[in-house]
């Protein structure tokens, strides 16, 4: 049985039938992983002793008829960022000087483990997760599965392609521009981003952490389903979240089986600020216009944005920055200098926008709110007139990796300038205001590179995302074939 082409609900089906065992799931993939990913560089590091572990003891929980969720034995993994499972180390994101140990376990992990899965490891991820692209000067760039000489994108890009490789059904990302649609959209994946307080962050000492701009823990998957499931588990309402909100339990396996016939769908390429390029604009449009063989009616918008995505992609760089500028000064406080001491270890682009943040005055967050406020009404005026949107995640096909460990986005699209960390990115508009997202395969470029088409739903309606997603993917369902047939 070729399980790497079965779903995680697929998975957990063959362990709850007595098909195979939980410790045989462990060790099939173990051997996966070990043969492919040398390869690309998803992982940063595996605990498959732990895994196996885990394993035994739950095949006596399953002897003994316990109820061990849906996933059981399906292993997944961690996004080597910041703290996910106890026990365990994070590097954020590829900082040697900053490898310590989770002291806490992520939202994704809770979710997985109450579900019945493994974790099996840690996956790359860029420096502070500050970027579209993954690459770090500790563990390199992760290779794409469909390309191995091309950038898998960030943050979450080894959580992508371990996904699109086989060697996992399911893993962790977190999105804070794009950081999960991103990689998905380049890795031929399904991503999705939640609804502002769907999915509890509890941050401290500051519990507003994850909010300049909207920040998220999420499932990278293979299938419109699996995502829902995660969900299923993720969504939840939590007090020390101060902006969690409590929906009521909802199915979004269920739910993402309504229709959209008549809904009326904006499609955009560019949002009437992103150039380009043609090929992955002609992709989007194909992909979009099956949607109206469910009934649904797509029509092109314009948008009202009064600034230039530049301007927008660097106001992104600034705000995120907030944070880490405060992170590196409470380091700094204990002794730890990273900048002084350990600057090799940063990208400058890092530095650049941090040392920028340090520099603010309280009229530049004042600038921030403002423009954060004009793309807030630019979205909700579209949403006034129809049920979701619809654009390309990036504008661009896969970059190829760097060889000094700090692949960037494009510099220039059509003639343009871009600001090369998140200004290739259609994705971090929904991080300022909080819209529910979602990447899903649109197809492949003509040299094979495959690009995503981003859904994006009304603010709580993250059931409307997973209805266009189900549907696209039941009209469309993507291929495998390529990253499965991927020499090693």
């Amino acid at each position: 049985m070729e399980l790497e082409k079965l779903s995680g609900i697929e998975l957990g089906q063959q362990v709850w039938s007595g098909h195979i065992t939980p410790t045989e799931v462990i060790k099939y993939f173990q051997t996966r992983i070990e043969k492919r990913d040398p390869s690309l560089h998803a992982f940063t590091y595996t605990k498959f002793d732990d895994a196996l572990a885990e394993a035994e003891a739950l095949e006596k929980k399953l002897a003994a008829r316990e109820d061990v969720g849906p996933l059981a034995g399906v292993p997944v993994g961690l996004k080597d960022f910041l703290p996910s499972k106890k026990g365990w180390t994070n590097s954020h994101g590829g900082v040697k000087s900053l490898i310590r140990e989770d002291v806490e376990d992520s939202m994704f992990y809770t979710a997985a483990r109450e579900a019945g899965a493994i974790a099996v490891g840690k996956t790359n991820a860029p420096a502070f997760a500050f970027r579209g692209t993954c690459d770090n000067y500790l563990y390199g760039p992760t290779g794409n599965p469909f390309h191995t000489e091309y950038n898998s994108g960030g943050s979450s890009g080894g959580s992508a392609a371990a996904v699109a490789d086989g060697m996992l059904p399911i893993s962790e990302g977190s999105d804070g521009g794009g950081s999960i649609r991103i990689p998905s959209s380049w890795c031929g994946c399904f991503g999705f981003k939640a609804s502002v307080g769907t999915i509890p962050s509890i941050c401290r000492p500051d519990g507003w952490t994850a909010t300049h701009p909207y920040c998220f823990n999420g499932a990278i998957t293979r299938t419109v389903s699996d995502s829902a499931l995660m969900l299923n588990y993720m969504a939840r309402y939590n007090p020390r979240d101060p902006l969690s909100l409590d929906h009521g339990k909802r199915d979004f396996l269920e739910l993402m089986k309504k229709p959209i016939r008549d809904w009326k769908i904006a499609f955009t390429t560019d949002f009437d600020i992103f150039p380009v390029e043609k090929e992955v604009a002609e992709i989007v449009t194909n992909a979009a216009g099956k949607l109206e063989l469910a009934g649904a009616h797509i029509e092109p918008v314009h948008f009202s944005f009064p600034h230039t995505f530049n301007e927008y992609a660097e106001l992104w760089c600034r705000s995120i920055s907030i944070d880490t500028s405060i992170d590196l000064e409470m380091w700094r406080r204990e002794g730890l200098d990273l900048v002084r001491d350990h600057r090799e270890e940063l990208p400058e682009e890092f530095i650049y926008w941090n040392e920028l943040a340090l520099r603010s005055t309280v009229m530049d967050y004042r600038y921030f709110n403002e423009l954060r406020t004009e793309i807030l009404d630019a979205m909700e005026d579209v949403f006034e007139k129809y049920d979701i949107i619809v654009s390309p995640v990036t504008i661009c096909p896969p970059v190829r990796n760097a060889e000094d460990g700090n692949t960037r986005g494009p510099l220039e699209m059509n003639g343009v300038k871009l600001e090369p960390l998140i200004g290739f990115c259609e994705t971090y508009l929904q991080n300022f205001t909080g819209n529910p997202a979602a990447s899903v395969p649109a197809g492949l470029t003509r040299s094979g590179l495959p690009v995503g088409m981003q859904i994006i739903g009304k603010k709580f309606r993250d059931e409307d995302v997973f209805a266009v997603a189900k549907t696209f993917e039941d009209i469309a369902p993507w291929s495998y074939e390529i990253p499965y047939g991927r020499k090693v």
